[in-house]
């Protein structure tokens, strides 16, 4: 459809923004508290509950603390909390084999929140970095990452945090035929109400950094992850990565990094109508909390950003400014 305006000054453009009923009337994206998934770093490990020094203003959380913030993310109307553990390196192994103990950092603090806060929605991630000796997000063998090997080892792992209570699994790896496999064996094991959210399309990015520094991944990582994760030069493998987790069983898409892709989260959006999410990952915040606590940019910036993701057809945001974003939302 071809817009029509009349010739000035019929049609004068700040008519409709002269006041801020008048630009709330015809605003043509909107972000809420609602829209916003809220990372957090939970360990065990002595000492390790602790500011992260990249990530200003973020620190990983005791099981208990986690709980606390989900109390605080129900309270700010923040509908989900995205769990990544710190583990204790004495259990990380080649086998990985942590991953799907049930009684791993990660399950417990998923049983704990849904204890505490049922109506917080809890999602996990279905990875092997934080329990791999290798700090790869999938089993290792002569250097090479192994594919099918990993989806059997994530099945396991994503059975476990379904057992525990999850409510959307998050899986992060980019292995092939991932999604199918967790999808057949929830179905299986009578987990059928349990959402995936694939990372779809994530990138070999190098906006990471702080996110490894915080669950510990930075100093075990051998190499880089470019062997399964995408190449930021690609644009149309993205929504064929994407049509092929909707193929197999994704119930929700995402996009990985956040800011630097929103290219990508307009053409999958286009193409799909599926619920597109993407998140905005530990060098993006790092950046603008930076930006923002030297005064370098105004609080208001941070808005800004999460409203990109929301016009460029994003349903919701990973971000580690949910709980500030939430409260200058509820102030404005």
């Amino acid at each position: 459809m071809t817009p029509i305006h009349a010739p000035f000054p019929a049609r004068r453009f700040r008519r409709l923004r002269r006041m801020a009923a008048l630009r709330d009337l015809v605003a043509e994206s909107r972000l809420s508290a609602r829209d916003l998934i809220w990372p957090l770093f939970v360990t065990d490990v002595a000492g390790a509950d602790a500011p992260v020094a990249s990530m200003p203003g973020v620190a990983r959380l005791t099981v208990e603390g986690a709980v606390r913030a989900a109390e605080e993310a129900a309270r700010l109307g923040i509908p989900a909390v995205c769990l990544f553990p710190y583990t204790d390196p004495a259990l990380k192994t080649a086998d990985c084999a942590e991953a799907w103990n049930p009684e791993n950092l990660s399950n417990r603090a998923v049983r704990a929140i849904k204890a505490a806060v049922p109506e917080i929605a809890v999602m996990t991630d279905v990875a092997l970095d934080p329990y791999n000796l290798h700090g790869h997000d999938g089993l290792v063998r002569d250097g090479v990452i192994l594919n099918d090997e990993t989806v059997e080892a994530l099945v396991r792992m994503a059975l476990a945090q379904a057992e525990a209570g999850a409510d959307i699994l998050g899986p992060s790896d980019m292995m092939d035929g991932r999604i199918g496999a967790i999808r057949a064996a929830l179905e299986a094991g009578g987990h059928r109400d349990v959402a995936i959210l694939s990372y779809a399309a994530k990138y070999a990015s190098a906006f990471y950094g702080p996110f490894r520094d915080a669950v510990g991944a930075a100093g075990a990582l051998k190499g880089d992850k470019k062997t399964y994760q995408m190449d930021p030069a690609n644009r149309a493998e993205a929504l064929r990565l994407v049509a092929r987790d909707l193929a197999e069983g994704a119930d929700m898409v995402m996009v990985k990094p956040g800011l630097p892709y929103l290219d990508i989260c307009r053409a999958v959006k286009d193409a799909f109508g599926a619920p597109t999410f993407a998140y905005q990952v530990s060098g993006e915040y790092a950046m603008l909390a930076a930006a923002v606590g030297k005064g370098w940019l105004r609080e208001e910036a941070i808005l800004e950003s999460l409203l990109c993701f929301r016009r460029a057809g994003c349903d919701g945001i990973l971000t580690y400014f949910a709980p500030r974003a939430a409260r200058l939302l509820g102030a404005a």
